[in-house]
């Protein structure tokens, strides 16, 4: 559900939906070759539980900016290199949970992919370094920091934090049971969507950067060092001996869906001329607010003027987010990452030949779309262990 900076959605939706993915799943492999599972979410979604698991609400998404009075409150205590910076950040939306679900029955605070591992394997408070980021943990140091302590807090809130890929536990019997799975099938702890999005295209060397182009911009480069830069909405997750470096762009995919159907979309592409710029400047956005590598909550989008011509609308809101992409990897490279060699593209978007080629124009490196797509993909490897 979306009503300006509120973007909520209920939990049991993704429970459901998991349930119905295994379902499908079991029936068309060898379930007993099933070995662990490892779950990737969007990062930033935060949602609170009992001890037993059960949401005391509804869950706020990634794009959530409701949470501005917290994001003050965090900016007089966390150092400028923390990831819980901004409203959108999953600290912020705790604190603003905090005062408004029924706080005293609150055990966890658990991201998308935190609490569905969680329902898989029946143990609570547990999270990754990569989810954990912008809920404060400090990655650098593998703790949780002690400026923390001065928000109040409830005890034993925040979960313990392992590396992406550790095993927290065995699949629970009764699912086991129904899809046919062994037993002792491992769960993993998991990562975040965008990083499991760049574990799915295979990169490895510093310089290697991934974008993908789903309903929303997501930006990584691998750096031999972080970068954190939360004026920016700049940060870092660990990725073994290195660090991948980036942000995520409110613009995306879900601009074009306000102004097309698939259908259209599918239909106009082929008319698109990349060689011909339309000189249109626009910041595409759903609504105000922006991340990365512009924060600013209250950012309106610049969609101005529309053309008559439905092609070069749509030329002009690819270029527009070709513009926000290139915009972000220099903003990286002049905080200290390394300009990218090579950008492997992931998403729906990865497929638009036109797109990509207005993308290579302005980023001035090779852009190619990665064998491997999914998110989903990303995460198998995890639980493989690369």
């Amino acid at each position: 559900m979306r009503d300006g900076a509120r973007v909520e959605q209920d939990p049991d939706l993704w429970w459901q939906s998991v349930c119905a993915l295994l379902d499908a799943f079991s029936a068309t492999i060898p379930a007993g070759e099933v070995r662990a599972i490892a779950v990737d979410g969007t990062s930033a979604s935060l949602l609170l539980s009992d001890a037993e698991g059960r949401p005391l609400g509804p869950a706020l998404l990634y794009n959530d900016n409701r949470a501005r009075a917290e994001a003050d409150r965090i900016a007089d205590l966390a150092p400028k290199r923390s990831g819980a910076h901004g409203p959108s950040s999953s600290l912020a939306k705790l604190l603003y949970l905090l005062d408004r679900e029924p706080a005293d029955q609150a055990r966890h605070a658990l991201h998308q992919a935190d609490w569905i591992a969680g329902g898989l394997g029946g143990r609570w408070g547990l999270s990754d370094e990569n989810n954990a980021l912008k809920l404060g943990y400090d990655v650098e140091r593998r703790s949780w920091p002690d400026w923390l302590n001065a928000l109040g807090l409830p005890p034993g809130l925040l979960p313990e934090v392992v590396p992406p890929g550790t095993p927290i536990g065995t699949l629970r019997a009764d699912l086991a049971h129904r899809w046919g799975f062994p037993t002792d099938t491992r769960i993993l702890a998991g990562t975040t969507d965008s990083t499991a999005g760049f574990l799915a295209t295979g990169a490895r060397a510093p310089g290697t950067a991934v974008t993908s182009l789903g309903s929303t911009l997501v930006l990584k480069v691998l750096s031999p060092t972080p970068v954190f830069a939360p004026e920016y909405g700049i940060y870092s997750h660990r990725l073994g001996d290195l660090w991948l470096a980036g942000g995520a762009s409110n613009s995306g995919g879900a601009v074009l869906l306000q102004y097309f159907d698939r259908a259209q979309l599918a239909e106009l592409t082929p008319r698109l001329r990349p060689e011909v710029p339309t000189g249109l400047d626009y910041y595409p956005l759903c609504a105000p607010g922006e991340r990365f590598p512009i924060q600013d909550a209250q950012l309106p989008p610049r969609i101005e003027p529309i053309p008559d011509d439905p092609v070069r609308l749509l030329q002009g809101l690819l270029e527009g987010m070709a513009d926000i992409e290139a915009r972000g990897y220099r903003l990286l490279a002049e905080l200290g990452a390394p300009y990218p060699t090579e950008v492997r593209s992931v998403g729906g978007g990865a497929m638009n030949a036109a797109w990509t080629r207005i993308r290579a124009d302005r980023l001035g490196v090779p852009v190619v779309r990665a064998e491997h797509q999914e998110a989903a993909y990303g995460a198998a490897l995890l639980a493989r262990g690369m």
